[in-house]
Order: C-alpha cells, then sequence, then structure tokens
C-alpha cells in the first residue's frame, strides 16, 4: 500500500509522505469521529432506525471517503453525513412536514443527483460566485443555531411550554449538569489545541455518567447492526411538487458548505493558483456528490465534505491518502455500535451545541456595516431556529 501510494499520489510533487499521510487522516477521523455517533441519535428521532443509521453513516463515510482518495486523489477531505442537514432531515422534513424517512432519503437521493449533474457542467461556477458571501455566512450560522436549540432540547436545558413555547428545563438534574461540564470541557480542549475534543469529551463524560449509574452501559462492541434503509427510499414522492423546497434546501446547503470547504482546505494546503481559482475543485465536488447519492442509498442524510479536515491539512496532508485511512478509520468502528446506544442524550446533546458554536462563529465575516448585506443575513440566521426549519 505504501508502494502504490508514493506512485498513484505522487507524494514527492505534493512534498509529503506515507507516515504524513496516515498522521494527518487519524487527526481528521478524531475531529469528526463524533458523527457516528450523534448522526443516529438525530435521525432517530425523525423516524429512523438507530442501529440501520449508524452502520449507513460509517459506511457511507468510507465509500465517500474512499471516492474522494481515489478521484480526486490531491485532495485529503474527510466526507460525512452533514450536521445541519441531518437535523433538517429529520425536524425539519421527518417531524415537522410529515414525511417518512424513504421519502426523506428519496429527497437526499434526487438533490444528490442533481449535485452530480450540476458538478459535471460549467453552470457549477456560476452558481458558487451567484450567492453573496454575507448570505452563505447567515445561512451557515442559522444552521448552527438550528443545532443550538435542538441540543438545548436533547440535553434537557429546555424544554416544551404551550405558552411561551419553550422554557427552562430541570436544570438540578445531575445528568443535565454532566452535559453542561461536558460542553465547557470541549470548549476548553479546542483552546487548548487538543485534537479530537469533541470525541474525548462525549467518551469521558459518558463514562462519568456510566460510573454514577446516571445512564446505562450496554458495551463496547457488538455485531454489526443491520442496513434497515439499504435502498429504502420513496423516489416518486421525492419528485412531487411538494417536495421541491426539500429538494431544493438539501442541494443549496450541501453545494454551497462543500464549496466552502474546499475553498478553505485549499488556501492551507496551497491548491489557490495565481488567478485565484481552486486547482482541481471539480473532482473534489463530483466526489462529494457522489458521496451523497451513496449515502442516500445506504440509509443515511447528505454526506458532504467536512470543514475538520483542515486539521489533517494542518498535519501534513496533502494527498487523497489522507481520504482512504479515515474511510478505513471509521470502517474499523462498525461494531461500536453498542457503546454509541450507551451514550446518554445529554452528553450527545452537549457534543451538538459544541457543533452549533463552531457554525456561528463564522458571523465576524459578515459585512456589518453593509445592510444590503447584514440583514438577509440576520434574517437567515434567526428564521431557521425560529421556525425550526
Amino acid at each position: 500500500m505504501k508502494e502504490l501510494g508514493s506512485s498513484y499520489f505522487e507524494y514527492r510533487k505534493h512534498k509529503t509522505d506515507f507516515k504524513t499521510e496516515v498522521i494527518a487522516g487519524v487527526t481528521t477521523f478524531l475531529t469528526m469521529a463524533y458523527i457516528m455517533f450523534l448522526n443516529p441519535v438525530i435521525l432517530a428521532d425523525g423516524g429512523f432506525d438507530f442501529g440501520g443509521v449508524f452502520t449507513a453513516t460509517i459506511l457511507s463515510i468510507a465509500v465517500a471517503c474512499f471516492i474522494m482518495g481515489f478521484y480526486g486523489k490531491t485532495w485529503p477531505i474527510g466526507l460525512a453525513p452533514g450536521m445541519g442537514l441531518n437535523a433538517f432531515v429529520a425536524y425539519g422534513v421527518c417531524l415537522g412536514m410529515g414525511h417518512t424517512p424513504a421519502e426523506a432519503l428519496g429527497a437526499v437521493l434526487v438533490a444528490g443527483i442533481l449535485f452530480v449533474i450540476i458538478s459535471l457542467t460549467p453552470i457549477r461556477a456560476w452558481i458558487i460566485n451567484s450567492i453573496p458571501k454575507s448570505l452563505k455566512l447567515g445561512i451557515g450560522a442559522g444552521i448552527g443555531l438550528f443545532l443550538a436549540i435542538i441540543g438545548l432540547e436533547i440535553m434537557g436545558v429546555v424544554a416544551d411550554h404551550p405558552v411561551t413555547l419553550v422554557t427552562l428545563g430541570n436544570l438540578k438534574s445531575p445528568i443535565v449538569l454532566l452535559g453542561a461540564l461536558a460542553f465547557v470541557v470541549m470548549c476548553v480542549l479546542e483552546k487548548l489545541e487538543v485534537k479530537g475534543n469533541i470525541i474525548i469529551g462525549i467518551i469521558v463524560f459518558s463514562a462519568i455518567a456510566w460510573i454514577f449509574g446516571l445512564a446505562e452501559f450496554k458495551g463496547v462492541v457488538g455485531s454489526i447492526p443491520p442496513m434497515t434503509h439499504l435502498f429504502q427510499f420513496d423516489l416518486g414522492a421525492a419528485l412531487s411538487a411538494s417536495m421541491a423546497t426539500v429538494v431544493f434546501t438539501l442541494f443549496f446547503v450541501d453545494f454551497f458548505d462543500t464549496a466552502g470547504t474546499l475553498t478553505s482546505v485549499a488556501n492551507v494546503s496551497g491548491k489557490i493558483d495565481s488567478k485565484g481559482r481552486v486547482k482541481d475543485i471539480e473532482k473534489a465536488m463530483l466526489a462529494d456528490s457522489v458521496g451523497t447519492v451513496a449515502g442516500a442509498l445506504m440509509g443515511t442524510s447528505t454526506v458532504t465534505s467536512y470543514v475538520e479536515s483542515g486539521a489533517g491539512v494542518k498535519a501534513g496532508g496533502r494527498t487523497g491518502m489522507t481520504s482512504i485511512v479515515i474511510g478505513l478509520l471509521f470502517l474499523a468502528c462498525l461494531f461500536f455500535a453498542p457503546l454509541a446506544t450507551s451514550l446518554p442524550k445529554e452528553i450527545d446533546g452537549a457534543a451538538l451545541i459544541y457543533v452549533a458554536v463552531l457554525f456561528v462563529r463564522n458571523i465576524v465575516d459578515i459585512e456589518w456595516d453593509d445592510i444590503a448585506e447584514a440583514a438577509p443575513a440576520v434574517l437567515a440566521m434567526i428564521a431557521m431556529p425560529l421556525t425550526y426549519s
């Protein structure tokens, strides 16, 4: 594998080597490993089978990373079901609009196919440049606030109220307080530049909950859960007029999230040419879009490029071998389903709130002095959490 990688990925040309690529892959894996635990939790709330989503999540990550590695071979990118998009599918499409998981997966599939088609045409560049930067940032922040309110509800910090819609939950509950402490520790670990701060926080504080009897420990390894949603999509419903906005939303967010992630990674890895264009971006976007199609077929929400890939790039990752290492590491986690079901939802909620912070902090780049830029961004931000969509 080492020799194959050296010739196929051209390590010398990209000033890297096999060892560096492996270290980069491990680094990115640690920063995004939380998704294999959070994605099943979120989609299960929308009526999906927890075990089936757990398996689909890991397999879709592996397939998408392998495609990115072998086809987009100059991109050290990790891909997985996107946070925000999974929440939209579970809480917006399934719970809010009353669609079944099969209908939701059909919409994800159609959006993925649309992404594939556009990635193969010159329209791609036109779309990327047509949306104002501030609106893109506002949409990203809105997704973050949407995740935050879901995380607070999962934690038990807020609860339903018939008059005010939401109210404070039971803040005296030991497990709620433990979740709050987990969130604080995740933030502190990032400040200390500790890699894998989210997964460390989830595992450590879940262990504390198990030790003190605040949550049930069901084991670490077990059999691989069956893929209950494999090929279980309703394409007819997805192509109906009532699902048009859902398909557009899934495509829109995935497309611009991917473009933004690839651009940020390109800046770090030196993939911007003298004219400001990103080298080989068409290959990376096509690999990303095919990953979404594969994920929908397996039974999970939209697969997208992860901004956490920047951690691996900073560790020296420069080629698709980094992506392949990420995929292999996730495959090794297929047997951890009992561990995933043992994690207290309050700790999962803390991780979700932390991820929300990562989404929201980019609002610093909005042009606040220009009302034409600021107003649409703010409206996008506040509409998502308040409309729960």
